[in-house]
């Protein structure tokens, strides 16, 4: 997939771009992903609110990307 995920990119988008990446977000507590919020909040934004590393969440999803 050519997909580059960043810090700034909304989890909405994300999810958009690949589904399939929504157990990513729910290993560390993002289990809101149907809110309004994660349709236009960035990962960053996010990982803040639950206190959890944005770069490793954003390494783990590029990597399972570039795998597909």
């Amino acid at each position: 997939m050519a997909v580059k995920i960043e810090k700034q990119t909304i989890i909405g988008d994300v999810l958009d771009a690949a589904p399939d990446t929504a157990p990513f977000f729910f290993e560390i507590g993002m289990h809101c992903l149907g809110c309004p919020h994660s349709r236009g909040e960035s990962i960053e934004d996010a990982c803040k609110v639950h206190g959890t590393n944005a770069d490793e969440l954003v390494a783990k999803i590029n990597e399972y990307l570039e795998s597909k």
